[in-house]
């Protein structure tokens, strides 16, 4: 039981860096494309501040832990499932450059898995469709609508000076609003992987396997250890320092020509959505958040300016995120099922 409960820790921790990587798009994008860090120096920067709003708060980790599934019913098997689940849809995304969504994997493989293991009424469809679909659709179309009315609002501020004046201006914001940007990511992202962490200690203890076992390992009711905490904080840090080029490309080029005023509007516009639905405990899509408010700035300037055939296969994944990542999990709790039987 301890090694398997081990096996779940890691394969979290994977998961969480992974998710940096894959997610490093979400905070830097805009920041590199416009030539105002190079990559490196962006993905380092964005990897601290990550690390910072990962251990700034655990209202989505407490929704993850609690929120889907009845901790009664989810084994560690459950757990390990939904978390494979999810890489491997993250890795095929990552690869191909589509800026998916890895809390949406993460939910929809811990459905999946549940599904498989207890049927479907198991899995807390009301809080999916309260937590996820109803944000799924609204945390974009409130990102899109904040990018536009931001956009709009700054080039009427800027209207009578010279472009040079406000690109050189627009390029020292920025710093400040992917800052922000990388923080938001942390606040909500990394938060994942504490609450499924938290949610296999729940299992551990309730199996009856937490006598002899350090307090400050354990979770106390709901709150999540420190440990778990500051693990998942450093995880997503170490992976979103490790790049994620691909993606960059996608949102940084593919979906509109960006520019550093247009950048600061969307990441500002993504930052502030973000860090609402993490104080209230919301696990949003950071990716869509972002890539919405890029698609924003972009019809401020005139509808044309997108390029909506990219954007409609980026619309694509995010509706084939959860349905796939929860097949890919359902498949893999019914392969460890057999496993553990022979």
């Amino acid at each position: 039981m301890v090694s398997l409960l081990v096996c779940v820790i890691v394969a979290a921790i994977i998961f969480d860096f992974i998710n940096g990587f894959h997610d490093a798009a979400n905070a830097i994008a805009t920041v590199v494309s416009t030539g105002v860090l190079p990559v490196r120096t962006a993905v380092l920067i964005a990897g601290i501040l990550n690390f910072f709003g990962a251990v700034m708060g655990t209202a989505v980790a407490k929704t993850i832990a609690s929120g889907f599934a009845d901790p009664a019913i989810v084994t560690q098997s459950v757990v390990l499932a939904a978390l494979i689940g999810a890489c491997i849809w993250n890795l095929i995304t990552w690869w191909y450059g589509i800026p998916s969504s890895s809390s949406h994997a993460l939910i929809g493989g811990l459905a999946g898995a549940v599904v498989a293991k207890a049927g479907v009424a198991a899995f807390k469809w009301s809080t999916l469709y309260q937590k996820v679909l109803v944000p799924l659709v609204a945390s974009p179309l409130i990102g899109f609508a904040a990018a536009f009315v931001i956009m709009i609002g700054l080039l009427w501020f800027v209207r009578r000076r010279s472009p040079t004046v406000v690109n050189n201006a627009s390029r020292r914001l920025q710093l400040l609003s992917a800052c922000m940007m990388a923080f938001a990511h942390g606040s909500n992202d990394a938060q994942k992987s504490m609450g499924i962490i938290t949610l296999a200690l729940l299992s551990f203890v309730r199996a009856g396997h937490g006598a002899g076992v350090p307090h400050w390992v354990l979770p106390v009711g709901d709150k999540v250890p420190m440990w778990v905490v500051l693990a998942c904080a450093a995880a997503i840090a170490a992976g979103t320092m490790g790049g994620g080029k691909r993606i960059i490309k996608t949102m940084g080029s593919k979906i509109i020509r960006i520019t550093p005023i247009q950048g600061f509007a969307a990441e500002t516009a993504g930052a502030l959505t973000i860090l609402t639905a993490s104080q209230f405990g919301v696990p949003v899509s950071t990716t869509h958040c972002i890539n919405a408010c890029i698609m924003g700035v972009g019809a401020s300037k005139r509808i044309s300016a997108v390029r909506w055939g990219v954007a409609g296969n980026i619309l694509t994944a995010w509706v084939l995120t959860l349905p796939l990542s929860a097949a890919l999990a359902w498949t893999t709790m019914k392969v460890l099922a057999l496993a553990v039987e022979n």
